[in-house]
């Protein structure tokens, strides 16, 4: 499982040129889900980013969680992060996990998020989104549970 973490003043993704989901302060989340992932995986990267001190107290320093700041979240399913370039110049997606599993993993990690007293707004899993942001910083961080597990 990979997310790329953005700190946000705001952001929003649209569908047909329709706002579909918008949040202020908080975390720009996009998702995605690789071929040996599950359910355990998916809340320990949610604990990891729920927990990470990545905002500013009153002295500057990152030492602040979401929870702290009553950020919120929107996530966005992003299949391409799992893209694999090393063989020539059009990416191949082999190592994504197949879209119905990683739609269900996608569910269960914003419903776990969710269960855990957070605001998640999503995106539509395999629409066409188009998302807009106001990093605040910018802060941007990739979590890997390759490297984290």
């Amino acid at each position: 499982m990979r997310v790329i973490i953005q700190n946000v003043l705001s952001a929003s993704v649209s569908i047909e040129d329709k706002i579909y989901s918008s949040i202020n302060n908080g975390y720009l989340l996009l998702v995605s889900f690789t071929l040996k992932d599950n359910e355990e995986i998916a809340m320990k990267l949610a604990n990891k980013i729920l927990n990470l001190r990545i905002f500013k107290d009153e002295n500057g320093k990152t030492n602040l969680n979401l929870h702290s700041v009553n950020g919120e979240i929107l996530s966005v399913s992003q299949f391409t992060l799992y893209a694999d370039y090393k063989h020539g110049n059009r990416p191949s997606f082999t190592k994504c996990l197949e879209p119905s599993r990683a739609k269900e993993l996608y569910d269960f990690f914003n419903n776990y998020i969710k269960e855990m007293g957070y605001n998640v707004k999503t995106g539509v899993f395999g629409a066409d989104m188009k998302v807009n942001l106001i990093n605040d910083g910018p802060f941007t961080m990739v979590i890997d549970s390759e490297e984290l597990l």
